[in-house]
This record gives C-alpha cells, sequence and structure tokens, in this order.
C-alpha cells in the first residue's frame, strides 16, 4: 500500500464506475475500502484502485462476482508475499490460467461479433449510399 487514500468519488472518477457499483462491489466482498476517514467515508488506496480495475475488465467479458471473487482470491495470494509450497503456488497459477484461458475465448468472440456488426453498419451505410438523396429538378 502506498499511503495515500482517496474518497470513492475519486476512486469513480478514476475507474470509471458509479458510486453505487463501488458499493454494490464492496457489498458483495469484492472489494473492501482500506480505511475509513474520522467521518466515516470510505478510503481506498492505489491497491484498491487497482483490484476495481481487475473487476471493471472481467465484468464485460461475462465474468460472474463469484468468478471474479475466485480470480482476486488467487492473486491475493500469489501476491502476498506468503511462502507458497510448490503444490499451492501451481494450484493458484492454474486457477488463474483457467480464467486466462476463458478471457482469451471472449475476447476472440466479442472480435467476431464486432467483426459482423462493422460489416452491418458498413452494409447499412453502402445502402444508403448507393439510394443518396432524389436528384432536384
Amino acid at each position: 500500500m502506498d499511503g495515500k487514500h482517496m474518497q470513492i468519488g475519486e476512486v469513480a472518477t478514476r475507474t470509471e464506475l458509479s458510486l453505487r457499483t463501488i458499493r454494490h462491489y464492496e457489498e458483495t466482498g469484492l472489494v473492501v475500502p482500506s480505511a475509513r476517514s474520522q467521518g466515516g467515508f470510505r478510503l481506498y488506496t492505489e491497491t484498491d484502485v487497482a483490484r476495481l480495475m481487475v473487476i471493471r475488465r472481467m465484468k464485460p467479458l461475462g465474468f460472474t462476482l463469484d468468478q471474479m471473487r475466485d480470480l482476486l482470491d488467487a492473486t491475493d495470494r500469489l501476491d502476498s508475499g506468503e511462502a507458497l509450497d510448490d503444490d499451492e503456488r501451481e494450484a493458484l497459477l492454474g486457477r488463474v490460467r483457467v480464467y486466462e484461458q476463458a478471457a482469451t475465448e471472449q475476447v476472440e468472440k466479442l472480435r467476431v461479433q464486432l467483426t459482423r456488426a462493422e460489416e452491418f453498419a458498413a452494409t447499412l451505410g453502402a445502402r444508403l449510399a448507393q439510394n443518396g438523396p432524389a436528384a432536384r429538378p
């Protein structure tokens, strides 16, 4: 942790997530503010922002909250600095690999969808160009 704390509004701006969404992720246990101000305001660190960015990136790929929680648990344990035996470390890396593979597959599906959408838009554009405004006398 770097020691600098941010209130939820700044975190929302930086992550492009709504206050409501950040609070929802807190309620579901995906992210927990690192501290509270004397007035009870949530305070976040760069580590918390990075965690929210992982969640934000997983969401459009269709990952569930449970899957997000599982991946974050695995990466938290890998990054904790705790001594892990080889089997535990490999099991955690295996979990991360599963999510990497699933993300890669989802990205490919989205590429196909995007290509189809672009083709459709181009078809409509061509139709409009072909049937341009009627010539005026």
